[in-house]
C-alpha cells in the first residue's frame, strides 16, 4: 500500500511541476509580448543592424555573439527561413557578447558596418570561426589574415572600432539582454515572443506561427 501512495504522490508533484512550468513559461511569453507592444525599442535599437525588407510584419530578433559557435551554425539557418518566405521577416541582430573577449569582434563589425560590409564581414567571421575561436576560446589576433575576404580597409577598421560609441552601444546591448533574461546565444525573439525551447524546428514553428498570424490571407 505504501508503494501505491508513493507513486500518487511522485505522480501528483510531477504533474504540479509540469503545470508551474507550463505557466511560468505563459506568463514569460505575454510579459514580453506586452513589452513589444509598449517597448519595442527593448528589441530592436537604432543601432541594431537588421536584414530583410521594411515592410515584413513579423521580426525576428536575435541575440548574437561572433565567438558563439551555435550562432555561427543558425546564421545559415535563418538566412534559409528568411528566403522561404521573401519579405515577411525581418532579421535584427543585438550583441550579447558571453565569450571573453568576443566584445573585440563585434567593435570589428561595428566599424565594418562604417564601409557598408556589415553582413559580408559577419559571414567571414561565422566561416572562420573554428580558426580563430576554437573551443570557445576566442584568440582576436587570429581573426585578421581573414577579413581581407570581406573587402575591408583594414586600416581603417583598426581606427574605428576604438570609437568609444561602439562600447556603449554593446552595453545598451548587454543591459537588454539582461532584461529580457538572455542567458545564452542565441536568444531568439519573434515579435517579441521568446524561443522557449531551444532547437532549430522549434524556431521555425515559433516564426512561422507568427507569420500565419500577420499574414492571414
Amino acid at each position: 500500500m505504501k508503494y501505491v501512495i508513493f507513486g500518487v504522490s511522485a505522480l501528483v508533484l510531477l504533474l504540479a511541476f509540469m503545470f508551474a512550468g507550463s505557466y511560468y513559461k505563459g506568463q514569460q511569453a505575454e510579459k514580453l509580448g506586452f513589452m513589444a507592444r509598449e517597448n519595442a525599442s527593448i528589441f530592436v535599437r537604432d543601432h541594431s543592424p537588421t536584414l530583410g525588407s521594411d515592410d515584413a510584419k513579423v521580426y525576428l530578433v536575435e541575440f548574437m555573439d561572433p565567438a558563439c559557435e551555435t550562432c555561427a551554425a543558425f546564421s545559415p539557418l535563418v538566412k534559409q527561413m528568411m528566403d522561404a518566405d521573401p519579405g515577411k521577416i525581418k532579421l535584427v541582430l543585438r550583441y550579447a557578447p558571453f565569450h571573453p573577449g568576443a566584445d573585440y569582434f563585434v567593435k570589428i563589425l561595428e566599424a565594418a558596418k562604417k564601409q557598408g560590409r556589415y553582413w559580408e564581414t559577419l559571414d567571414v567571421m561565422y566561416r572562420s570561426q573554428g580558426y580563430w575561436a576554437s573551443h570557445h576560446n576566442p584568440q582576436p589576433e587570429k581573426i585578421w589574415q581573414f577579413l581581407p575576404a570581406a573587402g575591408l580597409d583594414l586600416e581603417k577598421i583598426k581606427q574605428d572600432m576604438n570609437d568609444p560609441a561602439i562600447a556603449q552601444l554593446i552595453a545598451q546591448d548587454l543591459a537588454d539582454a539582461k532584461t529580457l533574461n538572455v542567458r545564452k546565444t542565441p536568444g531568439f525573439f519573434a515579435n517579441g515572443k521568446p524561443l522557449q525551447t531551444f532547437g532549430y524546428q522549434q524556431l521555425q514553428e515559433l516564426v512561422q506561427n507568427e507569420i500565419r498570424a500577420s499574414y492571414p490571407d
